[in-house]
């Protein structure tokens, strides 16, 4: 009984001397070990004998100094008696030669000493209940709690032990060597003696077993491993799977142990195992990787030197770390773990900082962890069993949110993904992307969920579950962008129900329509063209070939901004289900046709817009052709239904078409050839309407319009090649059999024309071919037209008449019916004569009333200019319309008579009829446009005086009316109108003086606008300007004009917003104290509201000037 109390009576004693023992007191020993002897000077510049000689003379004066400490002041008694009772039970510490292991055991030491103190310490703590008087204060700190400066001291003595007793005795390639490190690690390496005992390899046992021991304290812990846990990672890997004979081994004396026995190179290994399994895993990851070693080529950094290369690691450690590092990968959130490792160490998340956009642009850093990634590890059972672990965990790196490493782990993902893809399809394909798009596949039409035996309401995607498979997509797919048959093949069960999702986002506010845009676009991009023309179809219901959404699933709006899948409620109303049905179709070729605005700069929408028109053909074709006789009731069951599927067929056809004709066929054709398949498309469909001899209107307009765009093409409207008009010549023998067949001779000369110019490249061209290109140029025919082609190609026109006249017919027959919308008016005779262009329509410019103002002669503009001063109010407006058409146009004949023109349109300004003087502002304003310099003076002086022999109200109202051309003349001008600043102000400012008050009101409104666009140009005007604002608003009688002066300031802190600080400098002080005024004694409200205004405007100026918004940027100088 003696014995065994004999253990717990040390145990026992040993508790009391370690409680008894303050933490202060083992620091400040730690302190005195490791302090720099006062004697002992560094010199920088000393050879490196020197230097090592100096380090060991420092480790030697500093030991002797503590133990003569220790000894002399009984201070540290208690210190001493404790680390004499852990010295005895340290198997490992012994004397040595050398003073760097001496130094290091010492260390050792204290360090245990410190560990058994701080449990002790917190064993004994039991913290007092807290005080509900005080339950606001902090709770007090464990007594094992380490200050800041003791925390520093630790960890100098733990880079201490690790330079001095583990590092040196690491074999060469394992773990970071001491010469990379620092300087003094670089003299470290030269001093330690491996010939003294004991052996480097017990060294580095007890230096491992030390720190290991250590370790296990909390705070302890997290100081040593957060620096120091790859050197700890390299003794053990060392220790427990490196060879038996460690450094400096063979230099032995024989009597001595060598190396470790089994039993210690089992410990090491659990012990290895027990720290990477305890410590977080990508610092775990990101040391092993270091362990490892990387390439032999010198490590390179922006801004910094190249370093010497690293030596490489050792064959057993790469197998080693190799074999650790797939365990990591292949544990619950391993992928996870390697990743962070990597980009963390690369200087992302929250161990990098302001690093991050540097890791950031690493992308080969993030292709370099995908090919580790998709590598399968030997360790595995199978490619499938590892595909069946880590393809979950890689789809889970798209939906990492944190900002500094979304961006990072979304690019791993799928470019692990897409090599996947690449080198093992099926087993990709099974893990990862049908996993990826099963939300989408559950609710298609081919679905196993029996959807129509769950109640309706019940929800079978939820809002989170549809956006994140949607955003996945778009990452993989779109972002991705990598044109593989493996994944177009694999989104495209589930492309019907993107298209779905697509048209019920465009039916609300959706942040999912944008990513269902691109998902469709790319696939229709990456397909081939009949696989793209074939989803096409099936979008817009044309065929069956494409999965699409449960008949009895809905999408529903979310609560989040996004959309959910539920199941359709059962609606008894026949014809409500047919109206759904209708709109709904109606509104997919509406979203199909949105879709391919898209596609234009690719050229499918043509090509797509080409085929629709083909299958049209094909349809006339039949129509023209008529049913079978044979009654339908004749018929089978399964013949009627085709028949019936057939004509549905034809009519969405029809409507696809049409509606692609609306909305997006001015711009569908993006070159040559589709242009050129367009017009074959047009002319087989005339030679068949030809041969069946059932030429309609529409026939004859839609031949009219082929013909004449491909005269324009080779008039000079594009540029053409020699491979363009190889392109042209599939044209040549449709021309020819219309030159043959067709019944009006202008048809046929211009289509032998056509033909010859084809044939000879342009070589040989005719009058014919050169007017039917400029009356197409002119009246600028779109594709638009072939909707109303469209609209009666079965041979019912919309109105039972013929649309338009056949080419060739003089203009006195019925126009089309576009040109009908036009104001009415009967032709002169003389224009009734000629014959229209192309098409048998006038051109686009003619007016709808009064003479054409197509290359007027002398003669005719003459006529106009008598017709100016017609009594007839409408003939007299649409004479100046002409007048004004032709300054627009710049007819020669009329720039001639100028000052003419502008004595006219003055005098037609003081007419009553508002039609006329408007028309006769708006001539005036285009001659102020074109010559300013000649015009604007006369103008200025019609709007400073009075005329001679007017007087009265009518002067006023002609001088207002001057004033609304001098705006419209500023605003034609633009930044040209500062040459003119000052005769304008001055007239405006003079105007402000008028003794009416309507024309004053009118001058202060032009002189707002006028500054407004004069902005940074007001120079020194703005005092003058100024000035008069302040006398009218506080002096003027009238309130209308009080209001037009404060509505100038109005426009002038509007239209200069923040340039208002800058333009306005002098005097905004003077026009803020006028706000104020105005505010506290106007009378009238509405000049009180505008002042108002004025000064909200202010304050918001002022509060952007004097707070600017706080803009998060980074500038990039790149240096000489």
């Amino acid at each position: 009984m003696a014995a065994g109390r004999q253990p717990c009576a040390g145990a026992l004693r040993r508790a009391v001397m370690a409680a008894s023992l303050k933490l202060e007191r083992v620091t400040q020993a730690l302190e005195l070990l490791l302090g720099r002897p006062a004697g002992v000077v560094a010199d920088p510049s000393a050879l490196p004998a020197a230097k090592r000689a100096a380090l060991l003379e420092t480790l030697r004066c500093n030991l002797a100094a503590a133990e003569e400490e220790f000894e002399r002041d009984a201070a540290w008694s208690e210190l001493r008696r404790v680390r004499a009772d852990v010295a005895s039970r340290a198997t490992w510490l012994g004397g040595s030669a050398d003073v760097t292991w001496s130094f290091a055991s010492q260390v050792l030491l204290l360090l245990l000493c410190l560990k058994e103190c701080m449990v002790l310490l917190a064993a004994a703590y039991c913290p007092a209940p807290p005080s509900p008087r005080t339950a606001e204060t902090a709770p007090a700190l464990s007594p094992d709690t380490l200050s800041i400066s003791q925390q520093r001291t630790v960890q100098s003595a733990l880079q201490f032990v690790v330079t001095l007793g583990l590092c040196p005795y690491l074999l060469p390639g394992v773990g970071v060597p001491l010469q990379h490190r620092t300087e003094f690690s670089a003299v470290v390496r030269d001093a330690v003696s491996l010939d003294a005992a004991p052996s480097a390899t017990l060294r580095l046992y007890a230096s491992c077993m030390v720190l290991l021991e250590v370790a296990q304290h909390p705070s302890l812990g997290s100081l040593l491993l957060t620096r120091h846990l790859g050197d700890l990672l390299a003794g053990l890997c060392q220790l427990g799977f490196g060879p038996t004979e460690g450094k400096g081994e063979q230099a032995r004396p024989p009597e001595e142990p060598k190396g470790l026995t089994e039993e210690k190179r089992t410990h090491c290994r659990k012990a290895l195992q027990s720290i990477l399994d305890q410590v977080y895993q990508p610092l775990v990851v990101r040391e092993l990787l270091i362990l490892q070693g990387g390439s032999r080529q010198s490590l390179h950094s922006p801004g910094k030197e190249a370093q010497r290369p690293l030596a490489q690691a050792p064959a057993w450690l790469r197998r080693l770390c190799g074999q650790l590092l797939s365990e990591r990968l292949m544990r619950p959130s391993g992928v996870q773990a390697v990743v962070r490792g990597i980009l963390e160490g690369a200087g992302t998340g929250a161990a990098g900082g302001s690093n991050a956009e540097a890791a950031a642009a690493d992308w080969r850093k993030c292709d370099m962890i995908a090919r580790i990634l998709a590598s399968c590890p030997q360790q595995s059972l199978s490619l499938e069993d590892y595909y069946r672990q880590v393809c979950p965990q890689i789809l889970d790196l798209l939906h990492i949110r944190e900002k500094l490493t979304a961006r990072q782990f979304q690019r791993v993902a799928t470019t692990t993904l897409l090599t996947m893809v690449r080198e093992h399809p099926q087993l990709a394909e099974q893990y990862l992307l049908r996993p990826m798009l099963e939300p989408l596949l559950r609710c298609s039409d081919r679905a196993e969920m029996a959807v129509e035996d769950l109640p309706a309401g019940t929800v079978l995607v939820k809002e989170a579950e549809l956006s994140r498979c949607v955003e996945d997509v778009f990452k993989v797919y779109v972002v991705g962008n990598e044109s593989s048959g493996t994944l177009r093949e694999s989104l495209q069960p589930a492309l019907g129900v993107v298209f779905t999702l697509y048209c019920f986002t465009k039916q609300n506010v959706s942040h999912l329509r944008s990513p269902c845009q691109e998902i469709l676009l790319w696939f229709l991009e990456k397909s081939e063209m009949e696989v793209a023309f074939s989803t096409l179809e099936a979008f817009a219901g044309l065929n069956a070939a494409m999965h699409s959404l449960h008949p009895h699933c809905q999408f529903g709006v979310a609560s989040e901004g996004g959309a959910l899948i539920s199941v359709k409620e059962t609606i008894s109303d026949e014809d409500e289900v047919l109206y759904q049905k209708l709109s709904w179709e109606q509104w997919q070729l509406e979203t199909l046709v949105d879709l391919l605005s898209h596609c234009q700069k690719s050229g499918l929408a043509g090509d797509f817009f080409l085929r629709c028109l083909q299958e049209l053909t094909c349809v006339a074709a039949e129509d023209k052709a008529g049913l079978d006789p044979t009654p339908l009731s004749c018929e089978s069951l399964l013949d009627l239904e085709q028949h019936r599927e057939g004509q549905k067929k034809q009519l969405l056809i029809l409507q696809l078409v049409a509606m692609l004709c609306e909305s997006i066929s001015d711009t569908v054709f993006t070159n040559v050839v589709q242009v050129v398949q367009f017009v074959a498309t047009t002319l087989q469909r005339a030679c068949a309407s030809l041969a069946q001899d059932s030429v309609g209107a529409v026939e004859a307009q839609t031949l009219s319009m082929a013909m004449g765009l491909v005269a324009a093409m080779l008039g000079g409207a594009m540029q053409l090649r020699s491979s363009d008009f190889a392109v042209l010549q599939q044209l040549v023998p449709l021309l020819e059999q219309i030159s043959c067949i067709h019944p009006e001779p202008v048809i046929q000369e211009l289509a032998a024309d056509l033909r010859i110019t084809i044939c000879t490249h342009g070589a040989f061209s005719t009058h014919t071919l050169g007017a039917a290109a400029q009356s197409t140029l002119g009246k600028k025919p779109g594709l638009s037209r072939m909707r109303e082609a469209t609209c009666t190609s079965l041979g019912e026109s919309p109105d039972g008449q013929a649309a338009g006249t056949s080419t060739g017919q003089p203009c006195s027959s019925p126009a089309p019916s576009h040109a009908r919308s036009s104001t009415s008016a009967t032709p002169s005779p003389k224009e009734q004569n000629k014959e229209c262009s192309l098409g048998g329509e006038r051109p686009a410019d003619s007016p709808g009333a009064g003479p054409s103002t197509c290359g007027q002669t002398p003669q005719q503009l003459q006529e106009l200019l008598l017709t100016a001063y017609d009594p007839d109010v409408p003939a007299r407006a649409a004479a100046l319309r002409s007048l004004s058409r032709l300054i627009a146009q710049r007819d020669p004949e009329a720039l001639k008579i100028q000052e003419k023109l502008l004595q006219v349109f003055l005098e037609n300004m003081e007419h009553e009829d508002a039609f006329v003087y408007l028309s006769a502002i708006q001539g005036v304003a285009l001659l102020s446009d074109m010559h300013p310099e000649t015009v604007l003076p006369s103008l200025l002086a019609q709007y400073g005086g009075t005329p001679q022999g007017t007087t009265g109200t009518r002067t006023v109202e002609t001088r207002m009316k001057v004033g609304e051309v001098l705006m419209r003349a500023t605003r034609a001008l633009g930044d040209m109108v500062s040459k003119y600043r000052d005769p304008l102000i001055h007239a405006f400012l003079r105007g402000a003086r008028d003794p009416d008050s309507s024309l004053r009101a009118s001058s202060l409104s032009n002189l707002g606008e006028l500054c407004q666009r004069l902005q940074f140009q007001l120079g020194s005007v703005v005092h003058e300007v100024t000035s008069c604002l302040t006398a009218v608003a506080r002096m003027d009688r009238e309130a209308e004009v009080r209001r037009a002066a404060v509505h100038v300031v109005v426009l002038l802190l509007r239209g200069l917003s923040e340039r208002a600080t800058e333009v306005l400098r002098d005097v905004l002080r003077d026009l803020y104290r006028l706000l104020k005024w105005v505010v506290a004694s106007e009378h009238d409200q509405v000049t009180v509201l505008h002042a108002q205004l004025a000064l909200e405007e202010l304050d918001d100026i002022m509060r952007r000037f004097l707070f600017p918004p706080q803009t998060l940027e980074k500038k990039i100088v790149v240096l000489p």
